[in-house]
């Protein structure tokens, strides 16, 4: 009985996997995104290029709040129905402007082990973390232009000057072991423009 349950979870949640993806049509592609490709597609940690860029880089936490995420995140991370997460959102900043809004999945469980100091990041980047561990694997990146009817544009959009008609968006899993978190980077106008002292991208 409980083997027929644990199956019939399973493919529940191959099914919405794949209805979500359908549905929301994140790309395996940044196809004309301009002054935003390089960044978009950097497979590297994107904290260590930011600190690159910027000597006084620094995150700003904003909230860590455990929840249900949002069905299409669930699905991807392969959460049973009433798994919580922690959801993080942090600013990254540099030259004293946010530079990118990061929004993070974590599910309870994957909390424990080796990744147990990650519900407890504080403003330490969570991709240092991520990247200074060989044995942590990464899905493909996938992007999207997030528009004002996306949960995540209307998060980011206080920090982004103006207003924008859309913010360029980028996600993906990071797995260690049998645990998995999701990390979505939203990036702000304020990357690409110029500014006073502002620092020749490398």
């Amino acid at each position: 009985m409980y083997a027929r349950r644990c199956y019939a979870i399973i493919q529940i949640v191959k099914i919405n996997q794949i209805f979500s993806h359908s549905r929301q049509r994140w790309l395996n592609q940044p196809f004309a995104s301009h002054q935003y490709h390089r960044w978009l597609i950097e497979k590297g940690s994107l904290t260590a290029r930011l600190q690159k860029r910027y000597p006084d880089f620094y995150v700003k936490p904003l909230s860590a709040i455990d929840r249900k995420p949002v069905f299409e995140e669930a699905a991807l991370l392969q959460m049973a129905v009433n798994d919580t997460a922690q959801i993080r959102e942090v600013l990254l900043y540099g030259n004293g402007r946010p530079v990118v809004f990061a929004h993070s999945v974590l599910p309870r469980r994957s909390l424990q082990g080796e990744w147990r100091s990650l519900g407890r990041l504080g403003n330490k980047p969570l991709g240092a973390v991520l990247f200074a561990n060989p044995k942590v694997k990464r899905t493909p990146l996938s992007y999207k232009k997030l528009t004002a009817n996306h949960a995540l544009y209307q998060a980011a959009k206080h920090f982004a000057a103006g207003r924008p008609e859309y913010l360029w968006a980028r996600r993906s899993i990071f797995s260690l072991n049998c645990a998995s978190i999701m990390v979505t980077e939203v990036f702000l106008p304020s990357l690409c423009s110029r500014a006073p002292n502002f620092l020749s991208e490398p």
